[in-house]
């Protein structure tokens, strides 16, 4: 199993705190796209083009990409929030390419386009990230501060929840998993303390999961002695086992070479060491087998300009591949 690294994470979340401030409020829509004019400009949209968006979250970057290919062009969205879906769909009401938005993962984008009738797309475009909306909305349980069920479900289709996890698996797999995706160094005291408090009744709620890990875990201090919730990398490992993140990409990078037409391009954002290392190497092993080159042969990061007002754009890196063939326009 890849290993994520929980230092990017800690930088994110460090750099968005859960309840906004006067100072770093929620944005206006609830999230901000990261790379917007990067994705617009090395996906090379243009007027006319048919462009997936596979994780439309809430339609920034989909408004400016349905905006770039115009009344002649079709952008096809994807995402497994019902509620981001539904608020991208009223954001996109006045755009004039034709729009179609599907609830579904990324990972079935092959299945999205046979449904769309669109095969093969000029461009596709996934971010990885989660929404800050539904980092900081107690439903979604993934808030350390704001109480709310133990879900982490991004899709409420997902069978198993983070309460199911952490009520059900065995203390020692959930050490491990704690440890795998979240880097976590106290993994076993937290499976210990999960295990023993469980017993007594069920972890149902992220408030009493974060109290209960920061009993156990000492709190860290980040750059310029900035506070790292203990709970950071254990709530992040139970996020990305409940929505298989890194399958899910998996699946999603096996796909991309067949459903991009040639001369199409294909860009990731990631936001995770893990991510990038999956996408790093399968943009690499498409490169070396001739069928695609790569547009970005070092991951594109967010300017000083673009951090100095969203600062959760520090941890996004964007790599873009382009299939050989000719230019779809």
């Amino acid at each position: 199993m890849v290993v994520i690294a929980a230092r990017r994470y800690n930088r994110l979340m460090m750099a968005f705190p859960e309840r906004p401030t006067s100072s770093n409020p929620l944005p206006e829509h609830g999230h901000e796209p990261v790379l917007l004019a990067e994705v617009l400009d090395l996906l090379g949209i243009q007027a006319g083009m048919t462009v997936v968006d596979c994780t439309v979250g809430r339609g920034g970057h989909s408004l400016a990409i349905a905006g770039a290919v115009g009344k002649e062009g079709t952008l096809i969205g994807i995402d497994g929030d019902p509620e981001n879906l539904g608020y991208a769909k009223t954001r996109l009401e006045g755009s004039r390419a034709t729009v179609r938005l599907f609830h579904a993962r990324f990972a079935d984008v092959d299945e999205v386009l046979e449904a769309a009738g669109s095969p093969r797309v000029d461009a596709i475009l996934a971010d990885l990230g989660v929404s800050t909306n539904q980092l900081l909305d107690g439903k979604y349980g993934l808030s350390f501060s704001n109480p709310g069920p133990l879900d982490m479900r991004l899709d409420p289709r997902i069978d198993r929840s983070a309460a199911d996890l952490v009520n059900i698996m065995r203390e020692d797999d959930l050490a491990n998993l704690i440890f795998e995706l979240g880097e976590e160094r106290h993994s076993r005291k937290i499976a210990r303390k999960i295990v023993e408090v469980r017993r007594e009744s069920p972890i149902n709620t992220s408030e009493r999961l974060a109290d209960l890990v920061r009993s156990v875990v000492p709190r860290e201090y980040g750059p310029r002695g900035s506070k790292i919730d203990p709970a950071t990398r254990t709530f992040m490992a139970l996020r990305m086992a409940v929505n298989d993140e890194l399958g899910q990409l998996s699946t999603f990078l096996e796909k991309v070479p067949t459903a991009v037409a040639p001369g199409g391009r294909v860009g990731i954002i990631s936001f995770h060491s893990g991510e990038d290392r999956l996408v790093k190497q399968c943009f690499n092993m498409l490169g070396e087998s001739g069928s695609f080159e790569r547009v970005t042969r070092k991951p594109v990061v967010a300017g000083e300009a673009e951090l100095s007002t969203n600062p959760r754009a520090r941890s996004a890196k964007f790599r873009v591949v382009q299939k050989v063939g000719d230019s779809p326009n």
